[in-house]
């Protein structure tokens, strides 16, 4: 099955969720006015569906190879990583000023996911670029914005995140890679980093490493922490390439998915250090480092978007090929599994959480757009407030719909799901590095209850249930019979999210343990509430387009699909809160002991 980009979808979820629309008429976004979006997602169409989606199968079989600290991609990404180079795709969203497009977020979002389910593993680098070159924009020196981020908008020297180091995992407080500062205003870097996502390849002239490392006379822990650029070649002062730097790959992991991604261990400082040259102030790194987080973590999002699309069509198009069984009413002996009950709700469940999850990485790249974009300084702020409650979500439940879907399509395809070759299990084991990486889901959770739920007293949740409780009143208005009870489970869905929401307010001035111990459930509940409030609002613009004379079936599959998380998802709502609420006492005075 060959992947195919459901751009139509993608505008219309760009409208619903971010309000592409109201943003044009606003001026915020006046340069995807006329066409310009959805052009623009075309042309990004054929690079994924025409170039990077045949290597998808090709990766995962080959995969990245290693030998003497060469890495060596699949066969085919050199020239693919030229095609995206030469399409200034890099570009997209970087600063007009370096040479880019100044385009805002939300349509990186869409480019973002069609690529990635067209091949997760190949989109691994240039997202990490992405991000980086905002980092750098925000925080690094003229000197260093002038030598490095034309080249990294353009394409010509992608970049990498190094964090995390052997046996630290996701903590930085123990960080040991350390620097030391040079006469001439250079770092020196010693240190290993490991889980290095292309931090070596053979795609590319020169590689810009972000390092995060520690000085002699730093504080102890996260603040005092610094950031690096390390590139792989010295740069001269005419912008060529001199020296190798005091860098290399010492080898790549052996993963469970993303084969065709080299994952490194990466070296510094073997051959007297690694120069550096400092971003932002000492000891203020890890801030600048969290701008390329931040990033990463709604590109993280938009992959586990991106495979439960993949997964979808997949299993969507072996159901309606595979006969097995003999469907209730059926004329034939043999009927397609797709006419069976449980395949059909297996593949609306795919579908829906796929669109619900989709939904909530539009809304917070809309978001994320206006906290830049807005004219009034106000609104910015409280964009900017928004996006911070909304960015765990669309990281953590976009991630986990992302292997829950992959699963589902591998049953979908029975036994045969378990085999290789029909290619259902690559998207399940491509899946599940995403919620661990870019912080684990429960990362995300922690950051939800503790920091971001607390926000100006509670008031920015409140405000994100309030804009929930509209779309939900403007459904019930509708009386659409096709609307079936979706006003009605979203209703008492959030009326659970609330009871739940004030709960935690409460114990987070008291029993943070308690709170901690719903934390997971908490952020799936927000997801659920917010996926399903914002796939209300796509039916409700489905319905108004109808009602203008729009005979495109594509509009009641919407309200359908709409209807059905609402029916289907939503009412799982009461157990969570139920989880939230009074399961913390079962799992703080655990014996795992005694309950192994």
């Amino acid at each position: 099955m060959v992947y195919r980009a459901p751009v139509s979808e993608m505008v219309f979820m760009m409208n619903a969720a971010a309000g592409l629309q109201e943003g044009i008429a606003e001026g915020i976004y006046a340069d995807l006015a006329d066409g310009m979006a959805e052009a623009t997602l075309n042309e990004a169409a054929k690079y994924a569906e025409n170039v990077i989606g045949p290597l998808h199968r090709i990766g995962d079989q080959v995969g990245a190879k290693w030998k003497d600290g060469v890495v060596t991609t699949p066969p085919g990404w050199v020239d693919a990583y030229k095609q995206f180079v030469e399409g200034g795709w890099q570009s997209v969203t970087g600063s007009p000023e370096h040479g880019g497009m100044g385009l805002p977020q939300v349509l990186l979002a869409g480019c973002m996911d069609m690529w990635s389910a067209a091949n997760m593993a190949f989109m691994l680098g240039p997202v990490l670029t992405f991000g980086a070159i905002d980092a750098l924009e925000a925080h690094a020196s003229d000197e260093i914005k002038h030598t490095y981020l034309e080249k990294m908008i353009s394409g010509v020297w992608p970049a990498t995140m190094n964090l995390t180091e052997p046996g630290a995992g996701s903590d930085l407080n123990p960080l040991r890679t350390r620097a030391e500062r040079q006469t001439d205003g250079t770092y020196k870097i010693f240190g290993q980093k490991i889980f290095i996502t292309y931090g070596e390849h053979d795609m590319a002239e020169n590689i810009v490493h972000l390092v995060l490392a520690r000085l002699p006379d730093a504080p102890a822990g996260t603040k005092g922490i610094s950031l690096f650029v390390v590139p792989k070649f010295m740069v001269n002062a005419d912008g060529s390439l001199g020296a190798r730097n005091d860098v290399r790959c010492a080898g790549v992991e052996h993963k469970l998915g993303i084969h065709g991604s080299p994952t490194c261990i990466m070296v510094y400082g073997d051959e007297g250090g690694a120069t550096g040259y400092l971003v932002g102030e000492e000891n203020k790194g890890l801030a600048c480092m969290f701008t390329m987080m931040n990033d990463a973590r709604l590109a993280t999002g938009l992959q586990g978007v991106a495979i439960g699309e993949a997964s979808y069509q997949h299993a969507l198009a072996y159901a309606n090929e595979r006969k097995q069984g003999r469907a209730a009413g059926a004329a034939t002996p043999l009927s397609p599994i797709i006419a069976h009950p449980d395949v059909k709700r297996m593949l609306m469940t795919m579908k829906a959480l796929t669109a619900s999850a989709r939904a909530v990485c539009y809304l917070t790249a809309g978001v994320i757009d206006r906290s830049r974009r807005a004219k009034d300084p106000a609104a910015r702020k409280a964009a900017a407030e928004r996006a911070g409650l909304l960015t765990p979500i669309a990281k953590a439940y976009s991630a986990d719909i992302g292997n829950e879907v992959s699963s589902l399509g591998v049953q979908v395809h029975g036994g045969m799901g378990f085999i290789e070759e029909t290619g259902a299990a690559q998207f399940m084991r491509d899946s599940r590095i995403i919620a661990i990486y870019e912080g684990t889901n429960g990362i995300q959770a922690i950051d939800l209850v503790t920091r971001k739920l607390a926000m100006n007293g509670g008031g920015v949740m409140k405000a994100e249930i309030a804009d929930m409780r509209t779309i939900v009143e403007q459904l019930r208005a509708t009386n659409d019979p096709s609307f079936g009870a979706m006003a009605q489970r979203l209703g008492e869905g959030l009326d659970a999210f609330e009871r739940a929401t004030d709960w935690l307010l409460g114990k987070l001035g008291s029993d943070v343990q308690d709170a901690l111990a719903g934390a997971t459930p908490y952020l799936r509940l927000f997801g659920v509430m917010r996926g399903g409030a914002t796939l209300g609002a796509m039916a409700l613009a489905a319905q108004k387009a109808r009602a203008a004379g729009d005979t495109d079936p594509a509009q009641a599959g919407r309200i359908a699909t709409a209807r059905f998380f609402a029916e289907n998802i939503v009412v799982g709502a009461d157990g969570l809160e139920a989880t939230i609420t009074g399961a913390a006492d079962s799992v703080l005075t655990a014996d795992l002991a005694l309950a192994g």
